[in-house]
């Protein structure tokens, strides 16, 4: 929820980097031609006119406004960057360069580039939502397209196909790796590149916010010599990250770790990464049934996306194996209906599934600004039961701290079940209705959760309204 009063259009916010933004305390408000008019809270107007007209090599023309005012417009527009050493950018390499290490330096997981009639835009995914950073002419687009596509040793010839590839960045601020997706539009084609991190930075088991009978009933179903572990959620929703948990407390010397995954997102020492390539049939299926060959003791599969693949990972399980992998499912029970719509026959589910596993991501409010409210019903679902306890609600208000969002971080939720005896009885005779035994065994659903969050003022209802309505 940026403010409209202080947002600047991405054509003219581009004029200057964050860095000059925040060094010089300026924005830029309008351009006519090649001159550009500035606000800035300084009081050496002349010094600093002087020195910017030869650092943006442009005419400029200053404005004053306050300093409050001068705050606003930065903390709306402009992001500083996360660690220092990456706070300086050489400008006079190549704009893609630029951009590519700009996202990477304040967080952003994915850079979106669209070409529309008239212009084209440039996105980063920040904290799970895209805002808009800088604004392309039509007739300079293809050409960076064409340098994507170069980097990513894509065919630059090929424009009504989609295609994937693989960049490889090395400069002064790090080295990391960057997906690239291409997909023809009615514009032309649009890129996405989803940035992943070399190193093996994985966050610890500890760190991922489970609570602590959840905490216990995950180590209790990864201690296993065998069966299978599923995690479940929507694209973004913080699987890998703790599938990369679990390895990285797996990883002994004494275990032999097998992965195939697309993309590799960290490399971890001492175990054996491989990465899909289906354009000559190095598929899910066919790398765990080379896996089998190769004395594993945990295998993790990157997902389960078939029934060859949920097959062989049951397979690998029965023959005393731990499989760790992840599924597209709404809930930790919806899983197991999920591999019994694949095809997998129910009495093989319920030998090797150890635990299950749902999660989300949610957005915490920024806490110095958000803003206790009387409860609103119109805030939530019509067909949610509010809890009589719950007698307000925060929401989302923006400050300087925030960039105007309201929000800063995230926060895991999970729903975490153990397949229990009764459990498995449930699954071979195919009755799925599981809400008394949640209950009844105090595991805490999605939405449960959710709720407790609102109820702590650490998020908002309009953050996980999807999760309240399901």
């Amino acid at each position: 929820m940026r403010n409209k009063r202080f947002h600047i259009p991405s054509a003219i916010q581009q004029a200057i980097s964050a860095e000059q933004a925040f060094h010089y305390r300026i924005v830029p408000v309008a351009k006519h031609g090649n001159e550009l008019v500035l606000k800035t809270d300084s009081s050496s107007l002349s010094e600093l006119l002087a020195e910017l007209n030869i650092v943006l090599d442009s005419e400029v023309q200053l404005e004053t406004c306050n300093s409050e005012e001068l705050q606003q417009y930065l903390s709306t527009n402009y992001r500083q960057n996360k660690s220092k050493e990456s706070a300086r950018l050489d400008y006079s390499v190549d704009f893609l360069e630029k951009i590519l290490i700009e996202a990477k330096s304040i967080g952003s997981s994915d850079i979106h580039f669209e070409p529309y009639e008239s212009r084209c835009r440039v996105r980063f995914r920040l904290d799970g939502k895209l805002l808009e950073y800088y604004s392309i002419p039509s007739q300079d687009y293809p050409t960076m397209v064409n340098k994507v596509k170069i980097k990513a040793h894509l065919d630059i010839a090929e424009k009504r196909l989609p295609q994937d590839g693989r960049i490889t960045i090395k400069s002064n601020h790090g080295e990391f790796d960057i997906r690239v997706s291409s997909l023809p539009t009615l514009h032309g084609e649009k890129l996405v590149l989803r940035i992943l991190s070399k190193d093996s930075g994985a966050a610890e088991l500890e760190e991922l916010g489970m609570l602590p009978i959840e905490f216990n009933r995950y180590q209790e179903g990864i201690k296993k010599p065998n069966g299978i572990v599923l995690i479940s959620g929507p694209t973004g929703s913080g699987k890998t990250t703790t599938l990369y948990a679990t390895l990285k407390q797996l990883n002994t010397s004494h275990n032999n770790i097998l992965t195939i995954e697309d993309p590799i997102e960290y490399t971890l020492v001492g175990i054996n990464q491989v990465q899909l390539k289906e354009n000559i049939g190095l598929d899910f299926s066919s790398s765990l049934r080379t896996f089998l060959r190769q004395d594993p003791d945990i295998i993790m599969v990157g997902e389960i996306r078939d029934v060859k693949t949920a097959n062989m990972a049951i397979r690998a399980a029965l023959t005393g194996h731990l499989v760790l992998s992840t599924i597209h499912t709404n809930s930790a029970w919806a899983t197991v209906s999920r591999l019994i719509d694949m095809g997998v026959p129910p009495f093989l589910i319920a030998s090797t599934l150890n635990m299950s596993v749902a999660q989300r991501l949610v957005r915490k409010l920024c806490n110095h600004c958000k803003q206790e409210q009387e409860l609103d019903r119109t805030a939530f679902p019509m067909d949610f039961d509010i809890p009589k306890d719950l007698k307000t609600h925060h929401v989302a208000a923006g400050c300087n701290h925030c960039h105007h969002t309201g929000y800063e971080g995230r926060k895991a939720i999970y729903e975490i079940l153990p397949i229990s005896k009764d459990l498995t009885q449930s699954i071979k005779e195919n009755q799925l209705d599981l809400e008394h035994y949640m209950n009844d065994n105090n595991i805490s659903t999605l939405k449960e959760n959710a709720i407790d969050l609102i109820r702590l003022g650490i998020t908002s209802v309009e953050e996980v309204y999807s999760l309240l309505s399901n």
